[in-house]
C-alpha cells in the first residue's frame, strides 16, 4: 500500500512538475488541501471527490470538490473567454456582460414576467426576510406601492422592472467604483447584513488562493486596485432560479492564467434574495493529458443560523454539493465538444 501511495504522488508530481521552484505544483496543492492517498486515487480514475474547506464563520457554507478533466488549462481559459462557462448552469434565466461606463441600459433584459406576479408584489411590500435590499432601495419600492394599482399585469411588471434594474446598476456603479466598500448593507428586521464585509472573509481566508497566486488575492481583497496582467476581468448580472425564485445577482469574475495554472475566481457582490454573497474558485493544473480541476464553493447566508442550524447547514450544505457536481460535470461534457 505505502509503495502504491509512493508511485501515485510520483506521478502527480510529474504531471504538476514547473520548471521555475516558485510556482505552485499540484503537490503543493495536495499537500495544502490534505487530500489522503485513497482520494488521490480516486482523482487519477477520473472520479469527482469531496475535501474539506475551513469555514470562517456560523453563516459560510464551504464545500470543495476535485476531478480530472481530459482538457487542458488553456482550453478551459479560452471556453471561459469565449463566455460559455455560465452556459452550464441550467437555474440562469438570463444573463448580460456588464462594461465599464455601462448605462442603466445594460441591464435591460433583465424583468419579471406575469408569472410571477407574487414575486412583484411581495416586492412592493418588501418584507425584510424575503429580499435583499437596503433601506434607501426598500423605500423606493415600497413608494410605488398604491401608485400603480390602475396598471394592467403587463405594466405593472414593467414599471417595476424598471425600478429593480436601477438598483442592479447603482449597486454595480457603487462596487465597480468602490469595491467592497461600495457595497450596501441589507436591512434586516433585527438590524443589517454588510455582504461586503463577508465577502472580504471569503477572500481573506481562502488558503488555496493565497497559494496559487498571492498577488491575485492582494488584488481580489482590495478591488478596485489593478490585478496582475495576467487576469481578466469580467462583469456579469443573471437572472438565475434560486429556491423557484427568479433572483438577480450581479457577478465580478476573474481569469488569471500564468506559468502552468489557469484559474477563475468569482464574487456575488449583490444576490435578490435567499443568500448574502458567495466566492467561486476554481483552480487547474496540468496533469497527464489533461487537469486537475480544484473547485471551491463558498456561500454566505443567514437561512443556517438560529434554531436547528446544525440541520439547517447539514441540509444546505449537501445542496449546494449536488448543484457543484452537475456543475462539473456539465463542464465535462461541454468542453469535450468544445
Amino acid at each position: 500500500m505505502w509503495l502504491k501511495w509512493f508511485l501515485l504522488v510520483f506521478m502527480l508530481l510529474l504531471g504538476g512538475s514547473v520548471t521555475a521552484a516558485s510556482v505552485p505544483t499540484l503537490s503543493n496543492v495536495i499537500t495544502l488541501l490534505r487530500l489522503e492517498h485513497d482520494v488521490v486515487a480516486d482523482l487519477e480514475r477520473g472520479k469527482i471527490v469531496t475535501f474539506a474547506v475551513q469555514e470562517s464563520t456560523r453563516k459560510e457554507l464551504a464545500i470543495g470538490l476535485a476531478t480530472y478533466l481530459p482538457s487542458s488549462p488553456t482550453k478551459l481559459a479560452n471556453f471561459f473567454k469565449q463566455g460559455d462557462f455560465i452556459g452550464i448552469d441550467p437555474d440562469v434565466l438570463a444573463f448580460g456582460e456588464i462594461f465599464p461606463h455601462a448605462g442603466i441600459d445594460t441591464f435591460r433584459h433583465f424583468s419579471f414576467v406575469p408569472k410571477q406576479s407574487d414575486e412583484v408584489q411581495n416586492l412592493l411590500a418588501v418584507e425584510h426576510e424575503e429580499f435583499n435590499l437596503s433601506a434607501e432601495e426598500i423605500s423606493r419600492f415600497v413608494s410605488l406601492n398604491g401608485k400603480l394599482s390602475d396598471l394592467d399585469r403587463a405594466n405593472l411588471m414593467g414599471v417595476v422592472s424598471q425600478r429593480y434594474r436601477q438598483v442592479l446598476w447603482q449597486r454595480w456603479q457603487a462596487y465597480y467604483n468602490q469595491g467592497l466598500s461600495g457595497v450596501a448593507p441589507y436591512t434586516r428586521g433585527n438590524g443589517k447584513v454588510d455582504p461586503g464585509e463577508e465577502l472580504r472573509l471569503l477572500a481573506d481566508n481562502s488558503e488555496l488562493l493565497a497559494l496559487l497566486s498571492p498577488a491575485l488575492k492582494k488584488a481580489w481583497l482590495s478591488y478596485p486596485s489593478h490585478f496582475p496582467q495576467e487576469a481578466i476581468e469580467r462583469f456579469l448580472w443573471l437572472n438565475r432560479e434560486v429556491n423557484g425564485r427568479p433572483a438577480a445577482i450581479l457577478s465580478h469574475r476573474v481569469l488569471y492564467t500564468a506559468d502552468s495554472i489557469s484559474m477563475i475566481v468569482s464574487r456575488h457582490f449583490f444576490v435578490g434574495h435567499s443568500y448574502n454573497a458567495g466566492q467561486m474558485i476554481l483552480a487547474c493544473l496540468p496533469h497527464r493529458e489533461g487537469m486537475i480541476v480544484f473547485y471551491i464553493q463558498q456561500t454566505s447566508t443567514d437561512k443556517v443560523t438560529g434554531l436547528g442550524s446544525s440541520l439547517k447547514r447539514s441540509v444546505g450544505r449537501m445542496r449546494i454539493k449536488q448543484q457543484m457536481i452537475k456543475n462539473l460535470e456539465r463542464m465535462r461534457a461541454a468542453m469535450q465538444s468544445y
